[in-house]
């Protein structure tokens, strides 16, 4: 059989029940939609970190942050880390990066033979910069207005068709794999007024908070969410969100549409997933960096056409270290090597003999100070565990009886062996002290490069778009 085209569209922090597909009835996603009718729809995906780089490093490599000693956003991943690009290259693909992969340092490609269209600065005039974070001004300055990240959101799209027109119209091409990554729907909490009306009137207001664990406390207290968000304001951004989340599916529908027209949808192998997602005001929290299922979990959906049953699949836990190993598998690549992740194709395809996965991991470093966390997913058991210099911090929940997550089961005498059983398993293979030495070097290191580089593009390597002055993010105040 003909070798496929491979097409990956990747969003920013999409909580994966915010899509019709996976039930949500209010938001508007036809064309994703219409992807995952004709492919698997997987409901229990996770990402390798609740954060962009190093979830997006280890979704490159194949390997856990850990391991990439890649644990938040200013570190930056070795160019002598083996990637599914270098693979694919090897095998005679084109390899092309569209859009956001949130690349940190001089290397902007790390195995891509073409980066088509770099990242993204934004202005930040009229609101604050920390609107585009996990703080509490997010959700603050939620509202109506333009947005910087949805003009290169529609500068992406523009690309990936034109690049799509462009392969459809050679002959004798090698076969392509394409990555095109969007910002959407990352805050800041903006969208057009029509879109954020209809949803403002449609979406009810988050549910309270509750009891939550102690490290779900700290966490809010950091990011200044305790007791400072109005429910008005938390509906504002849930009403922004749902919109950039419509505005995103109308993105992925032109690029699928044109897949259609240029005669390659047949042959070619697509993919949706999104880095990781948002809690959206559950649980009292608006950020990712936490093991709940609006922010670990994340939407994966895999099309194929004669290769992949519609339906298949749906209940298998997989990751986004999955996607490289599954990319070589279809297009005949030699096997990525010393990885974490295992190809899609032998988890729903029972031909292929292999053993179901038992668990999967996703983990992080806090910033300063350097604090390691870990979560495991076990069967029906999600369990994560936080070392603050003041001791561990355990949160355990049984996802089939508690799919809110809103009992911890961690000190429950009757799972004291469930509980020391996944503890025992999250530290298998993982090193939290190292990790925060570790961590802390390279946050100092990424100090000295800013001060090194202030006023220039280090971060980008000099492959940053900037927004143009009308497009920078203004927020009416509702």
């Amino acid at each position: 059989m003909e070798r496929p085209n491979i097409l990956l569209i990747m969003s920013d922090q999409h909580n994966r029940n915010v899509l019709g597909c996976y039930g949500d009835q209010v938001v508007r996603t036809p064309h994703l939609d219409r992807l995952a009718s004709a492919g698997a729809r997987f409901t229990n995906a996770y990402c390798p970190a609740p954060l962009c780089v190093p979830s997006r490093m280890s979704f490159m490599s194949s390997r856990m942050p850990s391991r990439n000693q890649v644990w938040n956003n200013g570190h930056i991943l070795s160019s002598g880390t083996p990637t599914w690009p270098d693979s694919l290259n090897l095998a005679g693909y084109d390899t092309v990066l569209i859009g956001r992969m949130h690349f940190i340092g001089p290397d902007q490609r790390h195995g891509f033979a073409q980066h088509m269209l770099g990242d993204l600065h934004a202005r930040w005039d009229k609101i604050p910069r920390v609107s585009c974070g996990q703080m509490g001004a997010s959700v603050q300055v939620a509202g109506t207005g333009t947005s910087a990240y949805a003009w290169y959101d529609g500068q992406v799209a523009d690309c990936a068709c034109n690049f799509l027109k462009s392969r459809a119209r050679a002959s004798g091409d090698k076969p392509f794999a394409a990555v095109v990554g969007f910002l959407q729907p990352h805050s800041p909490y903006v969208a057009p007024a029509d879109l954020f009306e209809d949803y403002l009137a449609r979406l009810p207001p988050p549910e309270p908070a509750g009891a939550v664990p102690e490290p779900v406390r700290r966490h809010r207290r950091a990011h200044q969410f305790e007791n400072n968000i109005s429910e008005l304001q938390a509906c504002h951004a849930r009403a922004a969100y749902y919109a950039m989340c419509e505005q995103l599916d109308r993105l992925c529908g032109r690029i699928l549409d044109e897949l259609e027209r240029s005669g390659l949808a047949d042959n070619t192998l697509v993919v949706y997933c999104s880095d990781h997602g948002d809690m959206l005001g559950a649980h009292g929290c608006w950020f990712k960096s936490i093991y709940y299922e609006g922010s670990a979990g994340v939407p994966l959906i895999v099309r194929w056409p004669g290769r992949i049953m519609p339906g298949a699949a749906p209940g298998i836990l997989a990751t986004l270290m999955d996607i490289g190993p599954t990319f070589c598998d279809a297009a005949g690549a030699r096997p990525m090597r010393d990885i974490d992740g295992r190809s899609l194709f032998e988890l729903i395809d029972p031909r292929r003999g292999a053993a179901d996965r038992a668990s999967v991991c996703s983990e992080l470093c806090e910033y300063a100070p350097p604090v390691p966390s870990r979560m495991i997913r076990f069967g029906d058991w999600k369990l994560w565990q936080t070392l603050y210099p003041d001791g561990a911090q355990t949160v355990m929940f049984n996802l089939r009886d508690d799919p809110g997550e809103t009992r911890d089961l961690s000190g429950a005498r009757e799972h004291a062996g469930v509980r020391d059983r996944l503890i025992g398993e999250l530290h298998a293979d993982w090193h939290p002290e190292l990790a925060a030495r570790l961590s802390a070097r390279q946050n100092a290191d990424v100090v000295s490069l800013m001060q090194a580089y202030a006023g220039q593009d280090w971060e980008h390597g000099g492959l940053a778009l900037r927004a143009p002055a009308d497009v920078d993010n203004d927020v009416l105040l509702k």
